[in-house]
């Protein structure tokens, strides 16, 4: 697929106001109140504002925070990372590659068994394509995910 960061516009047009700020001005939705918190349906977590794909449920847990958590990305290229210093803190900003949308952070504090890290995302900047419809959008790649 081609995937494309949309013009203001086109952003404007396609996301709800939370949608927007989080993704565009770095803002926080409020935890558990995403739809995605306490969510395990099988499929993948994609960019809202570009499609780029990046997270699979496989790799969901639930760390209690408020926010979707996973233990990793499916495709380390389709995520990018920042050091952020806002509000007084010291963390790591979790950004789409290609859309440019801010998802949220990653810490260190995830499972020991997942590999440690926690990408806490807001479920704002994602949009959830179940597994039985990856191939009608787009995505058939990713249905090895699930076989085991």
């Amino acid at each position: 697929m081609d995937y494309k960061k949309l013009n203001e516009k086109e952003l404007k047009e396609k996301l709800t106001k939370i949608e927007y700020d989080v993704t565009q001005n770095a803002h926080t939705e409020m935890p558990f109140s995403s739809i995605y918190d306490n969510f395990y349906e099988e499929g993948i977590y994609v960019d809202i504002t570009s499609g780029e794909p990046l997270f699979s449920s496989k790799d969901k847990f639930n760390a209690g925070c408020g926010w979707p958590s996973f233990s990793n990305p499916i495709d380390e290229n389709n995520i990018k990372t920042k050091d952020d210093f806002s509000h007084g803190l010291n963390r790591t900003e979790v950004k789409s590659n290609i859309g440019n949308a801010h998802l949220g952070h990653v810490f260190e504090d995830g499972p020991l068994t997942l590999g440690g890290l926690r990408y806490c995302i807001n479920g704002a900047s994602l949009k959830f394509i179940k597994k039985e419809d990856l191939a009608k959008e787009g995505y058939e790649q990713y249905l090895e995910l699930f076989e085991i």
